[in-house]
């Protein structure tokens, strides 16, 4: 079992993947009821299926392109150390958030922060510190060693399994609600020929 901070870390994710889908389904239930009231449930089942063509698609994709969206990352963080301030810059609370969540330090570790313009004027930032409250200037004792672009990395990928869970299961969903709109306008259909 995952430690407690661990389950703290996740629990924001997990919850607004539910939000999505509960958005998501809302949405859903609302658009049928509208395509029932006017009796189009055939175009419905094919807007559902185009839906679902474009989900597929996505998630082939973010699978094919997953190591550019690393790298990407990986690339983004090393310019946000690159250009950390503390003046309040959105990327470097960013880079703090990240630091004091994992207790990581840098991108592949601690040393990376030699490399900036804040290092050279101040030293480690108070976020890669190991303890509360410290100020490490340029102590490396006091700050953590590890990386945090790993971290980020082995918490994405351990979650993976959840959202390949909850992909799945929103697209059986789907694919059962293709199928009933699709048999409710056959069956309209047919009716409509019985009663003439």
């Amino acid at each position: 079992m995952a430690s407690p901070s661990r389950r703290l870390q996740t629990k924001p994710v997990i919850t607004c993947f539910k939000s999505v889908l509960l958005i998501y389904t809302f949405i859903f239930w609302i658009t049928g009821v509208i395509l029932l009231a006017v009796g189009i449930w055939g175009k419905y089942a094919m807007f559902l299926t185009l839906i679902f063509l474009v989900e597929l698609v996505a998630a082939i994709v973010g699978f094919v392109f997953r190591h550019e969206i690393k790298n990407s990352f990986k690339n983004n963080y090393e310019k946000a150390l690159k250009q950390y301030n503390t003046t309040g810059d959105y990327r470097s609370d960013a880079v703090d958030k990240i630091q004091t969540t994992l207790r990581c330090c840098g991108v592949t570790d601690y040393r990376d922060w030699k490399d900036t313009n804040y290092y050279s004027e101040k030293g480690f930032p108070k976020s890669c510190c190991k303890l509360e409250g410290c100020s490490p200037q340029r102590d490396a004792d006091k700050v953590n060693n590890e990386g945090c672009f790993i971290k980020v990395m082995t918490i994405i990928e351990s979650e993976m399994g959840v959202v390949a869970g909850i992909s799945f299961g929103v697209a059986c969903f789907q694919l059962i609600g293709i199928f009933l709109a699709y048999c409710l306008s056959r069956a309209i259909t047919n009716n409509q020929y019985e009663i003439v």
